[in-house]
């Protein structure tokens, strides 16, 4: 199966502080501990609480490491090595020594070094791990489209050992410890803890004479270069999945997928809601006053709006059609203009001049030109005077 998003797994945010992500593990953590959710003589329910105990390990030893975190954030499982990560790869050298060191201080005494569980083994068929590429686009382009190549950091089967680990000619043999179960089992006071093997790490089996060109591991890392088409329309959070480009299986297990992420970066004017789109329109004060046609932008040039007179700050001016035409969506979205009257500054004496000789005219007109201010004046009236 693939694995799932490591957040999901722990149920936090991307944007979760370290305390947030800490306390998210240790709840899953007591949760589905084996040694505290086994029913006696029901196997399937221990299985079922071993592999999510050891899927938020894995999700909390990759997201509380910054430079881990930050690898998984830009490029998913690849940018975290998920050949040598995973819950089984992820212990010390002696098996379990590393989840003491990393989380002792959640569990303590209670469980003892490693209560990690038995760890899969690699003859076992699996599906290649789903990998993420997160996508950064302008409005432009997310809303005509376009053609691409992106660079994603990927391991590929080893093309000397063909996956198997070996060294060409050799072959594996099956681990002496664990007898090829992948698990050993240890006793501390009352409890009997499954161990992943120390010798061969879960594996079940060991390699005496590893290839060089991928030191055992049976794949490589490396850069692959694909192209992506961006389709017109595409929306902030939308995934293009590019079937078969995630990671090679392992045993002949079928690839992953990879899963191209949008994001859309901020625009000078537009904003985007769904598939409308929304700007500011500034006029100035005669402008707005007077009335009259004026220009403003949309994604495919110019279009014309005609100002009523004495429009105010706040007026709503909406063209059909000239939003965005999403990816399933059968006609385009509309824009929104929000006119913003524009107070003059830096005048002149004469201008200001003016603007008194303009403003004694509007008073000796009477509240016919300002009916909003007449009828705020006469509120504000009544509200001091209220007993």
């Amino acid at each position: 199966m693939a694995k799932r998003d490591y957040y999901d797994v722990l149920g936090v945010a991307k944007d979760a502080s370290d305390d947030d992500i800490k306390k998210a593990y240790r709840k899953q953590a007591m949760k589905h501990h084996p040694d505290r959710n086994q029913i006696k003589g029901d196997e399937k329910s221990a299985k079922t609480s071993e592999d999510k105990f050891k899927e938020a390990k894995e999700a909390y030893e990759m997201l509380s490491d910054p430079q881990k975190k930050a690898a998984y954030d830009r490029f998913g499982h690849a940018g975290v090595d998920p050949n040598m990560g995973g819950f089984g790869r992820s212990a010390g050298a002696d098996g379990f020594g590393g989840f003491t060191d990393a989380f002792g201080d959640i569990f303590g005494d209670i469980f003892g070094a490693g209560a990690a569980g038995r760890a899969g083994g690699r003859s076992a068929v699996y599906r290649g791990a789903d990998l993420r590429y997160s996508m950064d686009l302008t409005l432009e382009q997310a809303a005509n489209g376009f053609a691409t190549e992106i660079r994603v950091p990927s391991w590929e089967t080893c093309d000397v050992c063909k996956g198997a680990g070996a060294k060409p000619g050799t072959s594996s043999k099956t681990c002496g410890t664990c007898s090829g179960s992948g698990n050993v089992r240890m006793s501390q006071g009352f409890f009997s803890i499954q161990q992943t093997c120390p010798t061969c790490r879960g594996s079940g089996k060991v390699i005496p004479d590893p290839c060089t060109n991928c030191q055992g591991a049976g794949r490589v890392k490396q850069n692959k270069v694909l192209e992506v088409s961006i389709p017109a329309g595409i929306d902030e959070g939308q995934r293009i999945r590019l079937t078969g480009k995630g990671e090679p299986g392992m045993n002949g297990g079928p690839p992953g997928d990879l899963y191209v992420e949008i994001h859309l970066k901020p625009h000078d004017v537009f904003q985007r809601d769904g598939d409308d789109l929304h700007c500011e329109v500034p006029i100035g004060f005669p402008g707005a006053t007077l009335g009259g046609e004026i220009e403003v932008p949309t994604l495919g040039g110019k279009a014309s709006i005609n100002v009523t007179e004495g429009t105010q700050t706040g007026k709503t001016f909406r063209l059909r059609g000239k939003g965005i035409k999403g990816v399933r969506a059968s006609y385009p979205g509309d824009l929104y203009c929000h006119i913003v009257v524009e107070t003059p500054v830096r005048l002149t004496e004469k201008q200001k001049k003016l603007l008194r000789e303009f403003d004694a005219s509007m008073s000796e007109g009477g509240e016919k030109h300002s009916p909003r201010s007449k009828s705020f004046v006469d509120k504000m009236k009544g509200f001091f005077t209220a007993e």
